[in-house]
C-alpha cells in the first residue's frame, strides 16, 4: 500500500506536536519522536514518588548550592576546593537534564502509555546526560592529579597545581564529555528504529534507546563501547596510576598520624569515584542482551537522584576546608547575626 499524500506533512507535525507517529511502511519507525513511560504503569505510586523526588531533588540542589556559595566566600581558594566548585556544577546540570521533566510527568495524568518526547528533544536530553557524566569521568582524573601531587610532591604543589592549570583541566574536562557525546548521540540516532516507539524508561538513556533499535549485530554496541572506552576507561587508568603513586608514598611515610592524615585527604574523592564509576560501569558496559528495562529503569532512578544527593554529604562530611566555609556562610544566614551587624531590624 502506497504511503498517503500527506505523509511529509504529517511527519513535520508530529515532531513539533509530540503527537503520535506513524510508522512507514518498512515498519522502520518515523524520527519523529518517542514515548516515555516513566512509571505510568503505578498509577498510584506516582503521588508518593512525585513527592520523595521532588524532597531529593531539592535537597540535592540545594547542597550544591551551598557548596559553590561557601567556595565563593572563600577568599583563598585551594585547587581541590576549585575543583569541588566544578563538579558541583556539573552536579547541578546533571540533575536539571533528568529530574524536573521527570517530575513534570508525574503530575500531568492522561498521558497513557507514557509521555510524548521529541526526537530532538530526545537527542539532546541523551547528549547532555552523557556530556556532563563524561565530564565528571576525566574532572575525577584531574582531581586524584591534584592528590597526587599533593602528597607525593607536596614541595612543589603551589608551584604544580595552579588556579589556571585547574582551569584549563576544567575546559579540557567539559570539552572531552562534550565530543564523545556527541559523537554517541550521532551514532545511536542514526540507527533504525523498529515498531513500538515506547522507552521504558523516564529519560532518554542510551540503552533504553538500543532496545528500540532494529538491529540485533553487535554492531550498533560499538559506538557505546568507544565511548565507555574513552570516558569510563581512560580516566579510571589515570586515576589508578595516581592512587598507585600515593600509596606507594604512603607506605614510605614512617609517621602513622602523616599517614592517616594524608590517606583522610583522599577519602571523599574515593568514595565519590567508586560511586561515580560504579554506577556507570555496571549500567553501559555490559552486552545488549543483558539488558532489563525495568531493572536499568529503577537503577537509573537511584543514580540520577541519590547519589547527586550523596556528593554534597560526602564532600561536607569529609573536606575541612568545605566544612569551615559551610560553616561560615550558614553563620553568616543567622537572623541574630544579621540583626547584631545591622542587616536587618530586630
Amino acid at each position: 500500500m502506497p504511503p498517503p499524500a500527506n505523509l511529509p506533512f504529517l511527519t513535520s507535525l508530529t515532531r513539533v506536536s509530540g503527537l503520535p507517529c506513524m510508522d512507514s511502511p518498512s515498519n522502520v519507525t518515523l524520527p519523529c519522536g518517542f514515548l516515555l513511560q516513566g512509571f505510568s504503569e503505578f498509577p498510584h505510586l506516582r503521588p508518593f514518588l512525585f513527592l520523595l523526588l521532588l524532597t531529593v531533588h531539592l535537597t540535592t540542589l540545594s547542597g550544591n548550592l551551598l557548596i559553590l556559595v561557601a567556595v565563593a566566600s572563600v577568599p583563598s581558594r585551594p585547587p581541590m576546593l576549585l575543583f569541588l566548585c566544578q563538579l558541583s556544577v556539573i552536579e547541578l546540570c546533571y540533575t536539571l537534564v533528568v529530574v524536573p521533566r521527570f517530575l513534570a510527568d508525574l503530575t500531568v495524568a492522561g498521558h497513557g502509555r507514557g509521555s510524548p518526547i521529541s526526537f530532538l528533544g530526545c537527542a539532546f536530553q541523551m547528549q547532555m546526560f552523557v556530556a556532563l557524566g563524561g565530564a565528571e569521568c576525566f574532572l575525577l582524573a584531574a582531581m586524584a592529579y591534584d592528590r597526587y601531587v599533593a602528597i607525593c610532591h607536596p614541595l612543589r604543589y603551589a608551584a604544580v597545581v595552579t588556579p589556571g592549570l585547574c582551569a584549563r583541566l576544567a575546559l579540557a574536562s567539559c570539552l572531552a564529555g562534550l565530543a564523545v557525546s556527541v559523537g554517541l548521540t550521532v551514532a545511536v540516532f542514526h540507527l533504525p528504529f523498529c515498531g513500538s516507539r515506547l522507552l521504558v524508561h523516564f529519560f532518554c538513556d542510551i540503552t533504553a534507546l538500543l532496545q528500540l533499535a532494529c538491529t540485533r549485530s553487535y554492531a550498533d554496541e560499538l559506538p557505546l563501547l568507544g565511548a565507555c572506552l574513552v570516558l569510563l576507561l581512560l580516566p579510571s587508568m589515570l586515576i589508578l596510576a595516581s592512587y598507585g603513586a600515593i600509596a606507594a608514598a604512603l607506605r614510605r611515610l614512617r609517621c602513622p598520624r602523616g599517614r592517616r592524615k594524608a590517606a583522610s585527604t583522599c577519602a571523599s574523592h574515593l568514595a565519590v569515584t567508586f560511586l561515580h564509576y560504579g554506577c556507570a560501569t555496571f549500567m553501559y558496559v555490559r552486552p545488549k542482551t543483558s539488558y532489563s528495562p525495568r531493572l536499568d529503569r529503577t537503577l537509573a532512578l537511584v543514580y540520577t537522584n541519590v547519589t547527586p544527593l550523596l556528593y554534597p554529604i560526602i564532600y561536607s562530611l569529609r573536606n575541612r576546608e568545605i566544612t569551615t566555609a559551610i560553616r561560615r556562610v550558614l553563620w553568616r544566614w543567622r537572623p541574630d547575626q544579621a540583626v547584631g551587624q545591622g542587616l536587618c531590624q530586630p
